[in-house]
């Protein structure tokens, strides 16, 4: 299409239209196929056509003429059916007319015929690679625009559409609007579109229409898509990055750095009523309160065990109306999830969860980037469970409850600015939250250990926590409160392993396991371990991609790990067996369970849901 918008050089508009579509009778593909003329300028246009030798038919000739293009007439019952006649291409607008039935001058430059609309009614309005041009009128600009991308829409998807106009926000919408690879402005279209004369573009008869059009190329095509370029690529391993938040404070009574915090004026806390009910909310505010300025404190405490959207949503419009400095979440992995995605709506209200839970290889190199997080205020984290590890990883897990989906979201930018990992909120916690929540720190350091992406820098995290697990688990979950301590600092340290190492299928597992059963989801990882390792430790059929993983090394980490926890382990083989009942082994004696059968689950039910659940793992 050709748009004469009402504010163009209507003499040069006219004259460029003419130029384009006599030009090799309309053979270009890139040529005006219809002009559409702005209502103001529509009298003086059509008077400016007939001046340069310019046909215009009446209806009796366009009937002619529509029947010998397209062997149907406008708006007749068959005139969906209209297929251009293959001898019409490249001919005059002489012969056109004796071979219709009428006559026009020798000397006419192209042939124009009025149409009332664009689309199959008006054969005319179909592409003709012939001097043959449809002239439409527009009765508004958002018209003139209508009816413009109609006509790229009817017969030329991804090509070029021209648009004569002297006003620059209409020729940046027009552009915006029409699915076509060439904009051609202020120009004839058949010559801008081979391009060189008239612009810049590189000259060529060959115009890539793009995946609008079908096309695997939008320019035009030229020398450099025949030259065969050879690339010759070294193998370089992926660039990796170990990151955690900028401080994390540990030992007990930690908490009291809240006190000595700079720029913290307006604190939002995000909790649940459990934390709220237990006075660790209460012991937040009241070392808040020993600041020399004065705060203002707004809590939250309405987090639910797998945090909704619902929820979330609920957060951030009391959080918008009091506008933080700082949010600090209180509680396990639900309460600091929650305030992640709070702590990102709040700054970035735009963000769309579909884009952020997309899949990825390399997180560094993912085709969505999550927005620079801490424009308007930092996110503190406080731990009162050991075993998320949350306050230091690059994860947060959110569900919505009117479409059961569950979004993961992963990314650098969703690291705490603040980790206070203070073992004084873990003395009273119960003996099954402590055995759930410090089996899933064991899992936390395996998976990190042997997986595909460990590196240098998270191997040592992992092995200390795999060894302060072992060694404190047990006793932590019979009384010994210095053994609670050093469990707490584990699964900090063990979420400083798997942010950047990352985990594998035995969480994959477990989150669905865990959704479709309602179990806890240390009790879900604890299960699947002893299996995951046994599976992991044999020659797998399908081999690991990742630059840096060039060989499987699984069943030779899991022998490290069974030496260096005191087992007798001579050969990868028997590493992975006597590492798996050791893992067996801290489960009974935290009294866990080590079949999903003694949950309560049938056999039937499970069997209903183990493909769903397979398939759901994978993602």
């Amino acid at each position: 299409p050709s748009y004469i918008e009402k504010s163009c050089n209507l003499k040069q508009a006219i004259n460029d239209v003419v130029l384009s579509k006599s030009f090799d009778n309309g053979m270009i593909c890139a040529s005006e196929q219809a002009a559409i003329i702005d209502k103001e300028i529509f009298d003086d246009a059509v008077a400016e056509f007939k001046s340069l030798g310019v046909y215009f038919v009446n209806d009796e000739e366009k009937a002619k003429l529509e029947k010998f293009m397209f062997g149907v007439t406008a708006y007749s019952d068959d005139c969906n059916n209209g297929r251009l006649n293959p001898k019409c291409p490249g001919m005059s607008p002489a012969w056109f007319a004796k071979n219709a039935g009428f006559e026009v001058p020798e000397d006419t430059n192209i042939i124009c015929a009025f149409c009332k609309e664009v689309g199959p009614k008006e054969p005319l309005t179909r592409e003709k690679l012939s001097p043959v041009l449809a002239i439409l009128k527009a009765e508004s600009t958002q018209d003139g625009i209508d009816k413009a991308e109609q006509m790229v829409e009817f017969n030329g998807r991804g090509h070029s559409a021209a648009i004569h106009c002297n006003d620059k926000a209409i020729v940046e919408q027009y552009a915006l609007r029409l699915k076509a690879c060439r904009i051609l402005h202020n120009m004839p279209s058949s010559q801008g579109g081979i391009g060189g004369i008239y612009n810049y573009i590189q000259p060529s008869f060959t115009l890539g229409c793009g995946s609008y059009g079908g096309n695997s190329v939008s320019a035009n095509v030229t020398y450099h898509n025949l030259l065969n370029i050879k690339r010759l690529a070294d193998r370089r391993n992926n660039l990796q990055w170990f990151r955690v938040p900028p401080k994390i404070f540990f030992e007990p009574y930690s908490i009291r750095y809240l006190a000595e915090l700079k720029e913290l004026s307006k604190i939002f806390i995000v909790s649940d009523r459990m934390m709220y009910k237990l006075g660790y909310v209460d012991r937040v505010m009241e070392v808040l309160k020993k600041r020399r300025n004065e705060v203002e404190i707004e809590i939250f405490i309405d987090v639910e065990p797998d945090p909704s959207v619902q929820t979330v949503q609920k957060g951030l419009a009391v959080m918008n109306t009091f506008g933080p400095d700082n949010i600090i979440a209180i509680g396990g992995g639900s309460a600091m999830d929650a305030a992640k995605i709070m702590w990102l709506l709040y700054e970035n209200p735009d963000a769309d969860f579909f884009n952020m839970k997309q899949k990825f290889i390399d997180l560094r190199k993912r085709a969505f980037k999550f927005p620079t997080m801490g424009k308007k205020a930092r996110l503190i984290c406080i731990p009162t469970t050991s075993g998320t590890g949350s306050e230091v990883t690059p994860f947060a897990v959110i569900s919505d409850k009117e479409t059961g989906k569950k979004y993961p979201l992963a990314d650098y930018s969703l690291t705490p600015s603040v980790a206070i990992v203070d073992p004084t909120f873990t003395m009273s916690l119960p003996k099954r939250a402590i055995a759930d929540t410090g089996l899933d720190v064991l899992v936390h350091a395996v998976e990190a250990y042997v997986s595909v992406m460990a590196n240098e820098y998270t191997d040592g995290l992992a092995r200390e926590a795999v060894r302060l697990v072992f060694e404190n688990l047990v006793k932590s979950y019979n009384g010994d409160l210095v053994a609670r301590e050093k469990m707490h600092n584990a699964a900090t340290i063990a979420g400083m392993a798997f942010a950047s190492a990352f985990l594998g299928v035995n969480h994959s597992m477990a989150h669905k396991v865990g959704a479709a059963f309602h179990l806890p989801h240390g009790r879900c990882v604890a299960v699947l371990l002893p299996h995951v390792i046994r599976y992991n430790g044999t020659k797998p059929k399908k081999l690991a991609m990742w630059p840096k993983y060039n060989v499987y090394v699984a069943d030779v980490r899991y022998q490290q790990l069974a030496q260096m926890v005191g087992l007798k382990a001579d050969t990868p083989a028997e590493g992975v067996e006597v590492f798996a009942k050791a893992c067996e082994g801290l489960m009974k004696q935290t009294e866990t369970i080590t079949g999903f059968k003694q949950s309560g689950i049938e056999e039937q039910a499970w069997m209903d849901k183990v493909k769903e659940m397979a398939l759901l793992a994978f993602e």
